[in-house]
């Protein structure tokens, strides 16, 4: 019997478009767009994220600013030229797309509007830190594998004693994680004092299991 494939980098996300898609790439003779997707949390604040999606996806569906648009696929990467250094970029890979209906399935699926898991490696040295105020915090990169020797480098973000326990993760430990995608602003010095404004992605852990390879149907969960 055929070993299960286990899908190790599953994204679901909820909002609404908010600037025209446009043309992204071609890919053995299929187009690929792109577009924002404002997604709320459940807090005021809403994080705007990168969509790309097939153009067979696309048939049938008037997708344009203002419509409101599930979306289920992978968080990829890949690395940009720019400038003179590579830039890891991150946008969400849709599989699958589609209109709520109605407002109550809208407001059915608002309840969580955005999660994730990924199952990967640790690729770089967990770094621990701690803001003014105290909160404890662990910045991760995690490596997930997809099929023909490709992977996706995912930086990810924990907090508290999810911080005080990926603190002691090692690179090539194996790792689950659950949690939601965010984007975050912050402003960037270019020379002569000239500050420009960027926008970063990660991933906000709510929830992981440490792998161990001897048995990886166990492992040590830490949740916030």
């Amino acid at each position: 019997m055929a070993d299960k494939v286990i899908d190790t980098n599953s994204i679901t996300v909820v909002g609404k478009i908010i600037t025209e898609k446009e043309f992204s790439h071609e890919m053995y003779g299929e187009g690929f767009y792109s577009f924002d997707l404002e997604v709320p949390r459940l807090s005021d604040y809403s994080d705007v994220l990168p969509i790309t999606i097939s153009e067979r996806l696309l048939v049938n569906m008037d997708l344009k600013p203002g419509v409101n648009l599930v979306v289920e696929g992978q968080l990829r990467s890949y690395n940009r030229y720019q400038n003179g250094s590579n830039k890891l970029v991150l946008t969400v890979f849709a599989r699958d797309a589609y209109v709520p209906e109605t407002e109550e399935e809208l407001n059915e699926l608002l309840k969580r509007p955005n999660e994730i898991f990924l199952d990967g490696y640790i690729c770089k040295a967990p770094v621990y830190r701690t803001t003014p105020f105290g909160r404890e915090i662990t910045d991760l990169l995690v490596a997930v594998n997809r099929p023909y020797n490709k992977s996706d480098y995912i930086p990810c973000i924990a907090w508290g004693r999810n911080a005080r326990f990926c603190e002691k993760l090692q690179v090539g430990d194996h790792i689950r994680l659950w949690g939601r995608i965010q984007s975050r602003e912050y402003q960037k010095k270019i020379g002569d004092g000239e500050v420009i404004n960027k926008v970063a992605f990660e991933v906000s852990i709510s929830k992981l299991e440490f792998v161990r390879e001897d048995n990886n149907r166990e492992g040590k969960k830490q949740d916030l």
